[in-house]
């Protein structure tokens, strides 16, 4: 078994600050990924006020043997008073940038679609400024879903690679790697003004080549940002953590992603798909994109 190294050290956060989110997030009864997944920069990210909302949760109709978020093969039947509650935390926490993500739901027709579609609108009624992620399943390649959520007009449309082609039947194994990328590349078609993003995680028994092949194919369908952090085995009935990767590979492969053209690489062992997502914002103002695929105003 590999021996967690220094690096992976993370730094005490205050507390009060987490305790006023986390009061927030217990007042209005929403979950986060951050709590759920057994995020390790929780502390990090409650402290500055931010958080990752995890919808249409907690429990995921998938239980990939990587991630800590719990398993039900019937979950509960959607809220409608979840995308009021998520938009008034935002507007109590004064987000400039907020990520939504969700547990797969399978059992959902559209594949939470139009939940994720309540929460956008939701969000730019409480607080217009603030920009949006939205962090995807793969709605099990309901094209139809896809556009309905894109019909929204997030700024960021995330969906993660999470590891390399090889590997996908034992780390993802009801998810598909060539899904994954159609699902990229479908977004950018359907509407070209979003940014699209995606993330990986190493140290699960992955080669080098076999991390730039994924960079390549992302940058095949154009995808715009990129994230690679390390796994964490989050408990022993997980998948073990194969090797732990150094910083060094980790600025290597952010060297690499940029020169291949990504817009933004964020590389490092405690990087997470959200971590630092406020990051997008630079972004957007040196590289602006106007929405012209949807009719109307946004929202």
């Amino acid at each position: 078994m590999a021996v967690k190294p220094d690096w992976l050290r993370v730094k005490a956060p205050q507390w009060e600050r987490v305790g006023n989110v986390k009061a927030v997030l217990q007042d209005l009864g929403l979950n986060t990924v951050c709590e759920e997944a057994s995020c390790p920069n929780i502390g990090e990210c409650f402290q500055a006020g931010t958080a990752t909302f995890l919808i249409m949760g907690p429990a995921c109709t998938r239980a990939c043997p990587y991630c800590d978020i719990d398993f039900e093969k019937k979950p509960k039947a959607l809220d409608p008073t979840e995308p009021l509650r998520l938009a008034e935390a935002v507007k109590r926490m004064a987000l400039k940038h907020v990520v939504i993500t969700s547990v797969n739901r399978d059992d959902l027709p559209d594949g939470g679609a139009s939940q994720f579609v309540a929460c956008i609108a939701a969000v730019r009624k409480a607080s217009a400024n603030t920009t949006i992620e939205v962090l995807i399943p793969d709605l099990c390649g309901i094209w139809d879903a896809l556009e309905t959520i894109l019909s929204a007009q997030p700024e960021v449309l995330n969906h993660n690679t999470e590891t390399v082609s090889r590997l996908y039947r034992r780390v993802r194994p009801q998810g598909d790697y060539a899904r994954t990328l159609e699902l990229l590349k479908r977004t950018r078609a359907i509407a070209p003004w979003v940014y699209t993003k995606s993330g990986i995680m190493v140290g699960l028994g992955e080669t080098d080549d076999e991390v730039q092949q994924v960079m390549a194919d992302l940058r095949q369908v154009d995808c715009d940002i990129l994230t690679i952090g390390q796994y964490l085995q989050p408990s022993p009935k997980h998948l073990p953590v194969q090797a732990f990767v150094t910083p060094g590979q980790f600025a290597r492969w952010q060297q690499q992603g940029e020169q291949m053209g990504f817009l933004q690489v964020v590389s490092s062992p405690l990087t997470r798909s959200s971590y630092h997502a406020e990051q997008v914002q630079d972004l957007m103002a040196h590289s602006p994109r106007n929405p012209t695929t949807f009719d109307g105003d946004r929202g």
